[in-house]
């Protein structure tokens, strides 16, 4: 595996160990629908908590650095899909976790509700 994806799975690791502290439950890991991939799906309360996970050696001055218009498309995408194929009631939440630092040392911030998908007019 590459230097770069080990780094993205402790990421990942630390991400859902976090969530886990948290009380989220999780439900799934690395979930696919087409092309897009949904990093997590946890569920708290009454929510589906689609969550994007972003790991960086440095510090970042903005979110967008980071996810651009066309990764939260997919994501809204990715989160439909999985609330309408288990026929879920709950409402969908879209978290960013952003890890910065090293595997020993990473600092975590947790974006809650980071992404609001837009409401279609009928």
């Amino acid at each position: 595996m590459a230097e770069h994806n080990e780094f993205g799975k402790k990421g990942e690791e630390a991400a859902f160990e976090t969530l886990l502290k948290q009380g989220y439950i999780i439900r799934e890991q690395n979930w696919r629908c087409g092309k897009a991939e949904i990093d997590i799906v946890a569920e708290k309360g009454n929510r589906i908590i689609i969550v994007e996970v972003k790991t960086r050696s440095e510090e970042i001055e903005d979110l967008s650095e980071v996810i651009n218009k066309k990764k939260i498309g997919n994501l809204i995408k990715a989160g439909t899909a999985y609330i309408n194929q288990y026929e879920l009631p709950h409402e969908l939440q879209f978290d960013i976790i952003l890890l910065t630092g090293t595997p020993d040392n990473f600092h975590i911030e947790h974006y809650i509700d980071a992404i609001m998908p837009q409401l279609k007019a009928l």
